[in-house]
């Protein structure tokens, strides 16, 4: 059985998985860090800058999403229809150059120019990906191969912490056994504009790697032999062909259908909760427990942790099972029941640990499953326009989210209403999720062997 001569389709998905999935997944984390990184740059920026607040630091982490929503249907398009590897380069040049520009802001109305336009400069990539990915591998795959993809957002939770933390404290003055300290500057710079520059580089590094290494589709990689792209471009199209008498064929009637937008109403609302937890979970943990930013910096990675194994379960599950909707629905329940239960731990610090880590899963598990669902009943550029659609509506959440949490803070003094709010949201989306008429939330064609 150790000498088993693999199909040419089945060793093709398996050089798919390991020639793409490694660039995409480090290209992610770039991305992640660099949407998120305001969460622990914020524990120090506002003692340089006063004026910056909880509001400001809400809307201007906010506001990268609607900078986000303006490119994002156009962006998923262009990767169907164009070339994925050039619009990704593109993307991660442009955004590493205006995450680093943060690193030099003085005012919040700066701020907020700086995030918006990141997120212009980011908008395309998540759902171009999505995309890409549906170029590469059949539905028998398909979950799995964005599990592997999407664990790295929690992974960038941790990376991006724990490298940050090693920067927060330069140039601050803190206080150690009762003397004041001040930590020297690095190039003229303080710990929280080095973090934005530090994680700025990267991206535009690896746009570049992605324009020389990634393919575009299965018929133009030289790193499969010719039996192989034949079979992987013949499963392919053998897949869409069954999905030709679906409902939607246009990418206007995709854009339109009730389904599309449900869906893009349920995502928004879990996204909602998602950046709210994300952006602000460092300044919950100081206001409860009074600690200092760089150990701060360190428990918030520890959510993450739990979030990486419950994705790819949730991925293999999906699969294994042939079903997306309850494997959409059932984490979210279980993270918005713990966000709702969070408050309840102030003073015991483990138990609040527990409490959001359990969250953070089931924020996070649910999306393999639940970015198969588009492809149930939607094909090639009805499929990509609809991704687009979901991200970009979905993800004006990440403006909501934060901005109330910065608002509550800011006018009740206490974060607890903020996350009753984004429970709300997520339990609203779990329920639409379970309503919706898919037809069917199996897929609907026989796994290839």
């Amino acid at each position: 059985m150790g000498n088993r001569v693999r199909s040419p389709l089945e060793s093709a998905r398996i050089k798919a998985f390991l020639r793409l999935l490694p660039l995409l997944f480090v290209c992610y984390i770039i991305a992640y860090v660099d949407r998120t990184n305001v969460a622990v740059a914020k524990l120090t920026m506002g003692e340089d800058l006063p004026a910056f607040d909880s509001w400001v630091f809400g809307f201007g982490g906010g506001i990268f999403f609607l900078g986000y929503f303006l490119l994002e249907i156009p962006g998923s398009l262009i990767v169907e229809r164009w070339s994925a590897r050039k619009w990704i380069c593109r993307i991660m040049v442009t955004w590493g150059f205006m995450a680093a520009a943060t690193a030099f802001v003085t005012t919040p109305n700066q701020f907020y120019i700086v995030r918006f336009l990141l997120g212009v400069a980011e908008a395309g990539f998540f759902p171009g990906v999505i995309v890409y990915l549906t170029h590469w591998f059949t539905s028998k795959d398909r979950a799995r191969a964005i599990s592997y993809f999407l664990v790295a957002s929690p992974l960038a939770m941790i990376i991006g912490p724990a490298v940050s933390r090693l920067f927060i404290d330069i140039g601050r003055t803190h206080q150690v056994d009762g003397v004041s300290i001040t930590n020297p500057l690095l190039f003229g710079l303080k710990g929280w504009q080095c973090i934005y520059i530090f994680w700025g580089i990267p991206a535009v590094i690896a746009g570049i790697v992605v324009l020389f290494y990634l393919t575009d589709r299965p018929r133009y990689a030289e790193w499969l032999t010719v039996e192989e792209r034949d079979a992987l471009e013949s499963e392919l199209a053998r897949e869409k062909a069954l999905k030709e008498n679906a409902q939607h064929h246009s990418v206007m009637a995709a854009l339109t259908s009730p389904k599309v937008l449900l869906l893009s109403l349920a995502y928004f609302g879990i996204v909602t909760a998602n950046y709210g937890i994300e952006f602000f979970l460092p300044s919950i943990l100081t206001q409860w427990y009074s600690l200092e930013p760089a150990s701060v910096a360190l428990l918030v990675m520890i959510p993450s942790l739990l979030v990486i194994p419950g994705q790819l379960f949730i991925g293999w599950s999906s699969d294994r099972f042939h079903e997306r909707r309850w494997h959409s629905v059932l984490p979210v329940v279980v993270g918005a029941t713990l966000l709702v239960l969070s408050p309840f731990t102030q003073g015991n610090i483990i138990c609040t640990m527990i409490c959001f880590s359990i969250a953070a899963a089931g924020m996070k598990a649910y999306m393999p499953a639940f970015w198969s669902l588009p492809t149930l009943f939607l094909t090639s550029s009805a499929a990509a326009g609809s991704v687009g659609m979901i991200n970009s509506i979905g993800n004006l959440g990440g403006f909501l989210g934060p901005t109330v949490m910065g608002w509550v803070d800011k006018n009740l003094g206490s974060y607890v209403y903020g996350l009753y709010f984004l429970s709300f949201t997520s339990i609203l989306s779990a329920a639409l999720i379970a309503v919706i008429p898919l037809r069917n939330t199996r897929d609907n064609q026989t796994p290839s062997t």
